[in-house]
């Protein structure tokens, strides 16, 4: 089983690709944790793609395509893969045909989260987690219980991701709009598109999610 979530930054494709790791052993093929691996670690790449990153703007095809393809060749050929942030254009989605076919594999689903703009900003604008354990929080709707004390770990120390602020998250939208979302007719021609309401709950989301993979 190999899937596309498909949606604008922050509609909950991360969080529900955790989901679908723990219930079905699938692994999580995210770009944005790949690319910020690589931020991280400074190296050449790493600032090439910090650059971007901070700019709002994608990273080009070639990077990304080689993440995707040395993570494929790590796993073992019947554990499934959910992509997570890819592909991201018309070209990628073609590049990923080639990637998949290379390797004896096939994409089962694409499954796009639909999401309110102006929400998304909110949602995305807000959030923070423990620099501790990880553990997400949102300034309006999941503040620790005691201030400033992480919940799951007791750590007093918080971030917040660089890109996560209005403009950028603007950007980063517009370019979803311009160049993202006219791959999904690729698709929809191949009859792989499933839509579901990426506003509602997380849990509601991940069932409509498992009751899709289980159609196969």
């Amino acid at each position: 089983m190999n899937i596309i979530l498909l949606g604008p930054p922050g509609a909950g494709k991360g969080t529900q690709a955790s989901h679908l790791v723990d219930d079905f052993g699938m692994a999580q093929l995210s770009t944005g944790d790949m690319l910020r691996a690589a931020r991280k670690a400074g190296t050449p790449l790493g600032d090439r793609v910090a650059a971007v990153m901070d700019s709002g703007a994608l990273v080009s095809d070639d990077i990304v395509d080689d993440l995707i393809c040395d993570k494929l060749d790590s796993m073992p050929h019947d554990q499934g893969a959910i992509f997570d942030g890819y592909p991201r254009t018309a070209a990628q989605a073609h590049s990923l045909d080639k990637i998949l076919a290379d390797r004896g594999r096939t994409l089962d689903f694409v499954i796009e989260l639909n999401v309110d703009e102006d929400a998304l900003v909110d949602r995305i604008t807000g959030r923070f987690t423990c620099a501790s354990c990880g553990e997400g929080y949102h300034d309006r709707y999941k503040l620790p219980k005691a201030d400033g004390v992480c919940d799951n770990c007791g750590s007093t120390e918080f971030k917040r991701r660089p890109d996560d602020n209005e403009e950028t998250v603007r950007t980063r939208m517009a370019e979803y709009r311009a160049k993202t979302a006219p791959i999904l007719p690729i698709y929809d021609a191949r009859g792989l598109v499933r839509r579901i309401d990426g506003m509602g709950s997380i849990d509601d989301v991940t069932k409509e999610i498992e009751a899709i993979i289980d159609q196969k």
